[in-house]
């Protein structure tokens, strides 16, 4: 098949009792990933320990075609959660079974981990020395069970290069959307969340505890949703408080609670978001220098912008740019930034209703 060369394999190990939303979570994102060709860029395959069927966490068990030795072919590796149990692991040490199928990957195989598929990884050694989260409810136990891992329970997911663990259910999305942007640039994992209808960037960073969003004010036109949309399009300039409170036709204060209750933020932090979001988009796609984005994006100075970048990416905008510029460059822009009259895809980015991710 034209492209199958390109293509990343992608083996999915499902141990016994898996859960299965977390099973399906891997092929759902990887395989929807498409070249601009339209060939798939990954091939997700699923195995077991043993090749046989296991349970899983609902009522059905899963039947495989492949037994472990799919582990030693792959590029990526990657162990989901099981019900109950966290893994096969009992007072840090893992199951036989499991530890024979793990040492069969090669070396410098990317391994990935969802919710308490990271206590299968600790206990096989892998993540010894390194950061690491699984889901909240359990990081007490991991702490107690592996302190040689640097554990941060917090964050969404963990990025060490060649190891990932992400925290639980849909953390997993987000670990496997980090990959593919990773590996293939912003338009294409925009492409896939899009196709998924799943937020395209929620960063690490973020915490696990999501505060449940206010209630929704927007009936009888008293929301703020259209000084939002109006925001986004005007980025590049400063937009303070009172001018936007004035196109909302409200006091400063009505309008930064009703702005609260319907994203979980106040203005300077949303709009914060936005900017960051923005300069992100313009590293990945653009060929404009840092000071050129720091302007577009509203930040005034390539300082003020490796400062937010910082706080909120923990990584500068020249370093960021060469981890997740695209596969092949944006066609280069006019003197004046200008996007080039050449015909290029949308971008499927930040539509305007999105609110504050937590």
């Amino acid at each position: 098949m034209a492209g199958a060369a390109r293509q990343h394999r992608v083996a999915v190990l499902a141990l016994d009792r898996v859960i299965a939303f977390e099973l399906a979570i891997p092929a759902r994102i990887f395989e929807s990933a498409r070249g601009p060709d339209g060939v798939p860029l990954y091939r997700v395959a699923t195995c077991t320990v043993d090749g046989g069927p296991v349970a899983t966490s609902t009522d059905f068990r899963v039947a495989v075609d492949h037994g472990p030795e799919l582990l030693a072919e792959a590029d990526t590796v990657v162990v989901p959660a099981q019900q109950d149990d966290p893994g096969d692991v009992v007072d840090g040490v893992l199951d036989p079974r499991i530890a024979a199928a793990l040492a069969v990957i090669r070396p410098g195989t990317r391994l990935v981990s969802i919710c308490t598929g990271a206590f299968v990884l600790a206990a096989a050694g892998l993540l010894d020395g390194r950061p690491a989260t699984t889901h909240w409810a359990y990081t007490e136990r991991f702490a107690r069970m592996f302190p040689q891992v640097r554990l941060d329970p917090d964050v969404l997911f963990t990025d060490d290069g060649d190891v990932l663990t992400s925290g639980g259910v849909a953390a997993g999305v987000d670990v496997c959307l980090h990959l593919v942007r990773r590996d293939h640039g912003s338009a294409v994992a925009n492409a896939v969340a899009r196709t998924c209808l799943v937020p395209p960037w929620r960063e690490g960073g973020q915490k696990q505890y999501v505060a449940t969003p206010g209630p929704d004010p927007l009936q009888g036109g008293s929301g703020t949703a259209a000084v939002r949309a109006w925001a986004l399009e005007h980025l590049d300039r400063p937009l303070p408080l009172g001018e936007l409170a004035a196109r909302a036709g409200t006091s400063v204060r009505t309008f930064t609670r009703r702005f609260r209750e319907e994203t979980g933020s106040s203005p300077g932090e949303w709009l914060a978001l936005q900017r960051t979001d923005l300069a992100r988009r313009l590293l990945e796609e653009t060929d404009l220098s840092v000071d050129q984005v720091a302007r577009r994006a509203g930040f005034g100075t390539a300082a003020s912008m490796r400062l937010h970048l910082r706080g909120r990416l923990d990584v500068a905008p020249s370093a960021y740019r060469r981890t997740f510029r695209t596969t092949e460059p944006a066609p280069r822009r006019s003197p004046d930034g200008a996007p080039p009259r050449t015909p290029r895809a949308r971008h499927a980015g930040t539509p305007p209703e999105r609110t504050r991710e937590p």
